[in-house]
């Protein structure tokens, strides 16, 4: 036999079946030690249990980290749940995978936390932090949430800025409505709007919505038709969060989604 066969490494198929029949192969024999087990010599016994004890541990971590992760929303997740009709989807970067910092403290003036998401305040000291977290909830459909802590607030306004990506635009046009859905916790209660900004050459559409003042889901919709957008110069998208009176709450956004859908003709 040549020097190139014996090196050459084992197919991933076999190496697969070797492990399988290694692991049925094991499975049997505890099997069997375990039908025995009332009627084996108890020095005999006392040996198995301490090689089961050692097995058993690394079971037991293996399955930690398994039922752990595996009940976690998954990184990337594009499940989102959507009005019928609807023609696009997104969640932005900061609910649907890690960012590369997850947590600042003494959050400046503007702060962008990763690509397409940005805290505004005009506090002249910063009591303010931001985090991104990992969600563990059954019911979460997003893998991460941002957690904002703020304690005293001498600021008049405290924002964060989503820019929707660039997709939203294809066909956009002012039959189109376009829900914003928030899984909001709060320490308190306190006031929270959400402004859509449409920009088409020089001008830019405005439209305000509050969110109703909850725990749990909230949305508000944005009927293109209100504005006076012009379709074909339509050229970027925004959204603004803005949080009245934040003075000493902590606020988690578990999740941000958006949605467009065609409006039903009349």
């Amino acid at each position: 036999m040549s020097n190139e066969a014996i090196q050459r490494p084992m197919p991933r198929k076999l190496d697969h079946l070797l492990e399988r029949a290694l692991f049925q192969r094991s499975l049997s024999r505890w099997s069997r030690l375990a039908d025995a087990a009332p009627a084996m010599p108890l020095d005999t016994l006392k040996g198995y249990r301490a090689r089961a004890r050692v097995m058993k541990r690394h079971i037991d971590r293996l399955l930690h980290q398994a039922d752990h992760r595996l009940a976690l929303p998954v990184v990337g997740s594009k499940a989102i749940r959507t009005p019928l009709g609807t023609d696009w989807s997104w969640r932005p970067d900061l609910w649907s995978g890690p960012v590369p910092v997850p947590g600042f403290a003494s959050v400046p003036a503007k702060l962008q936390i990763c690509d397409g998401a940005t805290v505004f305040h005009d506090c002249r000291q910063s009591e303010l932090t931001v985090r991104q977290i990992r969600n563990v909830r059954e019911t979460d459909l997003a893998p991460f949430g941002l957690r904002m802590d703020v304690f005293r607030f001498d600021g008049s306004y405290l924002s964060l800025v989503i820019d929707l990506p660039n997709d939203v635009i294809k066909g956009l046009g002012l039959r189109h409505v376009i829900r914003l859905a928030c899984l909001v916790e709060m320490e308190k209660p306190l006031e929270i709007f959400a402004r859509i900004n449409v920009k088409h050459g020089p001008n830019v559409e405005q439209i305000v919505r509050e969110l109703p003042v909850q725990d749990g889901e909230v949305e508000a919709e944005f009927d293109l038709s209100y504005t006076n957008l012009v379709e074909k110069r339509a050229e970027r998208i925004w959204i603004d969060l803005i949080f009245e009176g934040p003075e000493m709450n902590q606020i988690v956004l578990r999740d941000v989604t958006l949605a467009r859908r065609p409006r039903a003709e009349l």
